[in-house]
């Protein structure tokens, strides 16, 4: 277990852990995903906990602390994503934007749009233990999503996403919701926490609904789209019920 923990981390952050785990150890543990998000999202709160700045230059600085953290690896499929939303035309036609190495107006919009959305929710946050938390709860919950989509999203193609979904399991839904167990006892309030978790049921099983639609099934862009979308739709929710 300690090899696919650090098999997780190396996957989904840059941070220098020592000679590379074997991946088959996370392949075969996908569903310890979350555990990812209370790391990068840790990182994150710090910033808000400890630095004296605006909130505004505390959420910028906090979200780049995550993007950071990860190698902006998430990042890179929501812009591919955005480039397969956009584009239009066949099935095919979608396929060949989404797995392009050429970034075009669908990923810088869709990019920009998740982005500035995550850090203006993050600075509206009354209080910095607040933000902090939902931060941790946000980045968590992003990759809970990350896990079901795993699970549940039909591969279109052979690639990482169908290595991963291959030796997923059913059950792996039960012990990655486990993992979010701590997220809820952070610092929010129950309505928060509340239309958090509509959302984390909604946005996964969206995005593969999307997934199929556009393209017939899911890869490994779609995964990290989600964690990216997951993270700055559940800050929003999050950040929504205090008004």
């Amino acid at each position: 277990m300690f090899e696919a923990i650090r098999a997780l981390l190396q996957f989904t952050t840059v941070l220098p852990l020592g000679k590379t785990a074997p991946f088959e150890a996370f392949a075969h543990n996908t569903w310890l995903y979350p555990l990812a998000g209370y790391i990068t999202g840790g990182m994150g709160a710090i910033i808000i906990l400890l630095l004296p700045a605006p909130s505004l230059v505390l959420a910028v600085m906090a979200i780049g602390m995550v993007l950071l953290i990860s190698g902006a690896n998430h990042l890179d499929g929501l812009l591919d994503f955005g480039d397969g939303l956009m584009a239009h035309g066949s099935q095919e036609k979608r396929i060949q934007a989404l797995t392009d190495r050429q970034i075009g107006t669908g990923a810088l919009t869709l990019g920009m749009m998740v982005t500035l959305l995550a850090i203006a929710s993050l600075s509206s946050f009354p209080d910095i233990l607040t933000a902090a938390s939902a931060l941790i709860f946000a980045e968590t919950g992003g990759k809970w999503s990350m896990a079901i989509l795993t699970i549940f999203g039909r591969p279109f193609h052979e690639g990482l996403h169908a290595t991963l979904h291959e030796r997923a399991k059913i059950w792996f839904v039960i012990p990655a919701t486990l993992l979010l167990i701590p997220a809820f006892l952070l610092p929010l309030s129950w309505e928060a926490k509340g239309a958090a978790g509509i959302g984390l049921i909604l946005l996964p099983f969206g995005m593969r609904y999307l997934a199929d639609r556009l393209f017939g099934g899911v890869n490994g862009d779609v995964t990290g789209a989600t964690g990216e979308i997951s993270r700055c739709a559940l800050l929003t929710l999050l950040v929504i019920t205090l008004f």
